[in-house]
């Protein structure tokens, strides 16, 4: 494995092991090689962006590696339900997509699914393929507006009018005459 002082960290930060984890452990690992970038080396803001398909356990992995977080913007869920993440790195214009390749979880336990996840070669475990699209935007910041019905503020971009008053997503009524 390639760090097991890294791999406990993570798992200290998800609570426990699982291959869930492992699996967003070697992709970050295999990401930040593929794009050059050494170690531990933790984003300080959105220089260094993961999109995942995904928001499972891997996703704290990924966090605590390379510090794409929701709260900066630079951890973005794209959910398809895939075992997939794409990383770029803005200041080079690298990036690369990382797919997990289908395997039969029945013919290992959850052990030896942890043990080939963490050891296996990267060219093993994933396809690596160029990413779907350029590089998410950076983080915007947003007004907040005052929901009519309750009260509470929102971003501006998520609040609805009705009857020309604002409402954010919980208290909007939706017209929707679709079967």
């Amino acid at each position: 494995m390639e760090s097991e002082t890294l791999w406990k960290d993570c798992i200290n930060f998800h609570g426990h092991s699982c291959p869930g984890l492992a699996m967003g452990f070697r992709a970050a690992l295999t990401a930040l090689k593929i794009l050059g970038l050494k170690g531990n080396c933790r984003a300080v803001d959105e220089e260094l962006v993961c999109v995942s398909e995904n928001d499972a356990c891997g996703v704290d992995a990924i966090q605590w590696i390379t510090g794409c977080t929701t709260g900066k913007g630079n951890m973005n869920i794209h959910l398809t339900g895939k075992q997939a993440w794409s990383f770029y790195d803005r200041r080079s214009d690298k990036s690369v997509r990382l797919v997990l390749k289908p395997f039969d979880r029945t013919k290992m336990t959850r052990e030896e699914t942890l043990n080939w996840l963490l050891n296996s070669p990267a060219e093993e475990l994933f396809e690596i393929k160029s990413v779907r699209g350029p590089v998410p935007e950076k983080a915007r910041m947003f007004n907040s507006i005052v929901c009519t019905k309750c009260g509470e503020a929102a971003r501006e971009d998520l609040i609805r009018l009705q009857n020309g008053k604002p409402y954010c997503l919980d208290c909007f009524d939706p017209y929707n005459r679709e079967v």
